[in-house]
């Protein structure tokens, strides 16, 4: 369910291959391309457009809620992770009290392990789950899902001596691509770049390593990460993203979206209302750069 530990088996034949070419680049268009003007300064920004300003959600009647109890987990930097205090501290949780100013409704925030989530909020201990968990078939069948707020992108990276805007599967044929073993990024170049050869990694930091000495001429993932990778210290400057994202819904999730309970509307709604207002009012956008000032996308 996590975004950052999302696999898929590659069951997809060649034959496929080109309709996926085309679904992928038209996911990407459709999250990277302003529908109207008012998404102009978070494009400028380096941020898609995670809402569409022509679907205006309504707020719901909130009236009958006293208070909403958010639920996170312990250890999943920059996203939620315990402040030298140990109070909750993260993008996630940021935006949960951001979210709960804009309802207006008193909130609290809890931290648990990630496994403890789902049960937690299904038991009642919980009214609402914000921990990057991504939107799929499976975690439907779980909870209810409020609308995206971000999309986790995946992205090629090379040495940045050999920088390409073109990465067309027939551009990288016979390159040698790191990914990490049994990830939906493993499936997805096995399934769409055929005539590269792709190297599984028991790890993020053995696939980095491996495009560092040379032993892959590229490096799929995911483009969260990879940007706090490629900025730090541990990068050592060697490389930088090639191409654009990639973002085809069956690989790598419809989104991120904060889980609620299967049946409560009310609160999917609101959450709706509030995520579009913060987007509406810049504040959205203010959180983000604040802790992804490097784009990902």
């Amino acid at each position: 369910m996590h975004s950052h530990t999302i696999s898929r088996p590659a069951l997809i034949g060649k034959w496929r291959r080109l309709a996926l070419l085309i679904l992928a680049a038209i996911a990407w268009a459709v999250a990277l391309a302003p529908p109207l003007s008012a998404q102009s300064d978070d494009n400028a920004a380096g941020l898609p457009g995670f809402w569409d300003p022509r679907r205006r959600p309504e707020r719901p009647d909130t009236s009958r809620i006293t208070q909403i109890r958010f639920l996170t987990e312990t250890d999943y930097p920059p996203f939620n992770y315990a402040a030298p205090d140990g109070s909750p501290a993260g993008f996630n949780v940021d935006l949960a009290r951001l979210i709960c100013d804009e309802l207006k409704i008193t909130c609290t925030v809890q931290m648990r392990r990630f496994d403890t989530l789902v049960p937690a909020l299904n038991e009642n201990r919980g009214d609402a789950v914000i921990a990057s968990i991504s939107v799929t078939k499976t975690t439907r069948t779980l909870m209810d899902f409020s609308d995206p707020y971000y999309r986790p992108p995946a992205r090629f990276v090379t040495k940045r001596d050999a920088a390409t805007p073109d990465l067309r599967p027939e551009a990288l044929e016979g390159k040698k691509i790191a990914v990490v073993a049994g990830s939906a990024h493993e499936a997805y170049v096995k399934a769409l770049f055929t005539e590269a050869e792709v190297k599984p990694y028991p790890s993020a930091d053995a696939a980095r390593e491996a495009l560092k000495s040379g032993a892959a001429d590229y490096l799929f993932g995911d483009g969260i990460s990879l940007s706090f990778w490629l900025n730090g210290t541990d990068s050592g400057g060697c490389c930088g993203f090639a191409g654009g994202p990639f973002l085809e819904n069956s690989y790598f999730g419809e989104g991120i979206g904060i889980a609620v309970k299967r049946g409560n509307d009310t609160l999917r709604l609101a959450f709706n209302w509030a995520l579009f207002r913060l987007w509406e009012k810049g504040r959205f956008t203010d959180l983000w750069l604040r802790y992804f000032p490097v784009s990902p996308f």
